[in-house]
């Protein structure tokens, strides 16, 4: 046969290859219940839930009790405007510290905010006032509550003081008295400072690559457990190559999650109303490499699963790990080193990071172009890995092949 002609005959055994394993991936996948689980119900069904946990966004009303030892006029006018901002509610005024604390203990209340008997003494002495806020610090978001209404009610109390004790002829004269430097606090790309803003579009990003390594770590399992050779691949002519195999299996996966891509990353937080200010055409390019980078690495790890259950009792744990060591639950600038560098094995870490700055801040590819790169790097190594796990599999499917046929040929002789 001609060179040019073999050559020809190669690709075209190639491409039809390639697509009878994308098809015969496709089968495996619908075929297998499990593995519907974690590309579908998962996907689509756990961003739902964790945004309908976060949806509230900030805590309301926060139940605070009170000790007012100074019980005067001041006191009570300032444990009055707490009670009136939108985050605290004060349920009961104590008698002592003991009964706050026993409140604290049975839950009923998660602060307790103290006044000294000598609170409004000070006060018209012309002395520094103290007012003690103890929290209970299993909920931040209810300390959050407490210091931010307590503050911005002293701050409040304070420009009426300095007003009375400095009076002015003029109203501008006074605003400048009581308030000689205005403040305006404006919180950028999470308007409410809120729980989910922040934290569900990082978990929709590790959702992704998580549901991937474990369906495709439980597509490996169970090909070696089908197989007579416990072998990752199978016994035919069409998975005769490697890079037929892995463009194959890796075609089914992309077809798969580009829908599940478009729900969890536009759909759900177009649902709830989440931060995206992003534009899709870059958010589409960003999320390509993140999902080429997670599918490479679901194949590398997926040639040492030896049974379906492998990939639930290696894998799932690494979900919460992995969602601090990005850097958005847990400042990365606190992360050690040891442990940056563990997460940047993982998609996950330049994919959130990446994807959290284009869609909360509206950066370009050029803002995000290290976290981008990375991916691109990501991407390439995991697919060289995930061939030299294929091509060693087909050459131990290959050899354990030629043992069993001398095997049986010696065994045919010896009966002779």
């Amino acid at each position: 046969m001609k060179r040019e002609h073999r050559l020809r005959y190669i690709i075209k055994e190639g491409i039809q290859d390639t697509f009878f394993i994308w098809k015969d991936e496709l089968k495996n996948v619908f075929k297998d219940s499990g593995v519907m689980i974690f590309f579908f119900l998962v996907p689509f069904v756990y961003p739902l839930l964790y945004a309908f946990i976060y949806n509230n966004e900030v805590v309301h009303d926060a139940k605070m009790v009170v000790v007012d030892q100074s019980d005067s006029y001041l006191s009570r006018e300032y444990i009055r405007k707490v009670d009136a901002t939108a985050d605290v509610k004060v349920v009961a005024v104590c008698a002592d510290m003991e009964e706050a604390k026993r409140m604290l203990d049975e839950k009923k209340a998660y602060g307790i905010l103290y006044f000294p008997s000598e609170f409004s003494k000070n006060i018209h002495k012309g002395k520094q006032a103290t007012v003690s806020l103890y929290c209970d610090m299993s909920a931040l978001l209810f300390y959050k509550a407490f210091l931010l209404a307590t503050t911005e009610v002293s701050l409040e109390i304070g420009k009426e003081l300095r007003a009375q004790n400095n009076p002015s002829s003029t109203i501008e004269q006074e605003k400048i008295t009581i308030n000689p430097i205005p403040y305006e606090s404006v919180a950028l790309f999470n308007s409410q400072n809120g729980f989910a803003s922040f934290l569900v579009p990082a978990i929709l990003i590790l959702v992704i690559q998580q549901t991937l390594i474990l369906g495709i770590g439980m597509l490996g399992g169970t090909a070696r457990e089908k197989n007579r050779f416990h072998s990752l691949v199978p016994i035919s002519r069409h998975f005769n190559g490697t890079l037929r195999i892995v463009f194959g299996k890796s075609l089914t996966y992309i077809l798969l999650y580009v829908v599940v891509c478009i729900w969890a990353l536009a759909v759900v937080p177009k649902l709830f109303s989440l931060p995206q200010v992003g534009e899709p055409w870059t958010v589409m390019l960003f999320v390509l490499p993140y999902l080429f980078a997670s599918i490479f690495l679901s194949m590398t790890l997926s040639g040492f699963m030896t049974s379906r259950e492998s990939p639930m009792l290696v894998f799932v744990f690494t979900s919460v790990i992995l969602l601090f060591i990005s850097g958005v639950s847990w400042p990365k600038e606190a992360i050690p080193p040891f442990w940056k560098a563990i997460g940047y094995l993982f998609p996950s870490t330049p994919g959130i990071q990446g994807f959290i700055r284009i869609n909360t801040a509206g950066a370009t590819l050029n803002e995000v172009a290290h976290e981008y790169r990375t991916l691109w790097v990501q991407a390439g190594v995991y697919f060289i890995t995930s061939c030299m796990i294929y091509r060693y599999q087909i050459m131990r499917s290959r050899k354990l092949i030629i043992k069993q046929y001398r095997y049986m040929k010696m065994q045919r002789m010896m009966h002779r």
